[in-house]
């Protein structure tokens, strides 16, 4: 264990809700991590446990029994980054596509995860031993953009931003079939597939899920589009492109089978852009199409 902190609540404090006084009283706990510790019983009032909106009262003593850091198991590789901006809150990479974000049981090595463990010596440690940093993710076969958390208020306020649907999350994807009208949106709940649990569907029972495209280009047989993300449900683009009609290019899970030579779905996260954690400041930036995408296309133009 870590060492046990203890507090009186007085009169200045009566009447805070526990998760949001804790976060005030020791500033390197962010309010999601004090969340978490009050629901596993880390944080005792009066011995004993409540629940993370309670109220504290004048008097209640607080106890906090920090769980004790787990050694990641996972170990630092070297890796060629490809590594947009860093700063000591945030960090924003070009994951290339075939790369796993995170590591897995049954497959640690060679992941994203892998390679900012070795580039970053201090990564949030929010999302457990096996996600450190890793605010959102991108499918192992899609390329581009991901936002990377240093330290627990960085990733607790870029969560925010994601719940919030205040972050820029622009996609470039080649479809199958030519879409005739120049803008859409698709509003509709994804979920787990019923009848293949390793697929994504649109389905009643699903989450709230939007995707806004618009159409960049048209070649004969596919179309190009930039698609943003209002919402990040698991394969959303891949799922919600498929349901009206127009899957994404070498998608092995949702396309069909092998019509063009690509490894993978051909989609690629080329805008990100979110408000910096401790600056305030908006920051954008783009990440060009990769080569394999960009041969893929002018091999289709021509």
């Amino acid at each position: 264990m870590e060492q046990q902190h203890d507090w009186t609540i007085t009169e200045e404090h009566k009447g805070e809700r526990i998760d949001k006084w804790l976060s005030s009283v020791q500033s390197e706990w962010s309010r999601s991590q004090v969340q978490t510790w009050v629901k596993d019983g880390n944080v005792l009032v009066n011995n004993e446990q409540v629940k993370t909106n309670y109220k504290v009262q004048l008097n209640d003593v607080v106890t906090v029994s920090p769980p004790e850091v787990v050694e990641l198991d996972v170990e630092a590789e070297e890796m060629d980054l490809d590594i947009y901006y860093e700063d000591q809150d945030v960090l924003v990479v070009n994951k290339p596509r075939g790369m796993v974000v995170h590591p897995a049981p049954g497959h640690v090595t060679g992941t994203l995860v892998n390679g900012l463990m070795a580039h970053c010596k201090d990564l949030s440690g929010i999302n457990g031993v096996m996600r450190p940093g890793i605010v959102h993710r991108i499918d192992k076969d899609t390329s581009g953009l991901l936002m990377v958390a240093k330290n627990d208020l960085a990733h607790e306020s870029l969560v925010n931003q994601l719940v919030e649907k205040s972050v820029t999350r622009k996609y470039v994807a080649l479809v199958h079939g030519n879409i005739s009208h120049d803008y859409g949106t698709i509003d509709a709940p994804i979920g787990r597939d019923p009848e293949e649990r390793q697929s994504m569907t649109v389905i009643d029972k699903g989450k709230h899920a939007v995707t806004h495209f618009h159409v960049l280009d048209r070649l004969e047989q596919f179309t190009i589009v930039e698609c943003q993300l209002e919402t990040g449900r698991t394969h959303q683009i891949r799922v919600h492109m498929k349901y009206i009609g127009f899957p994404l290019a070498g998608d092995p899970k949702y396309g069909p089978r092998k019509t063009i030579d690509f490894p993978g779905q051909a989609l690629h996260a080329r805008t990100l852009g979110f408000v910096h954690p401790r600056t305030g400041e908006y920051m954008e930036f783009e990440a060009p199409l990769p080569e394999d995408m960009k041969t893929l296309i002018d091999k289709l133009k021509k």
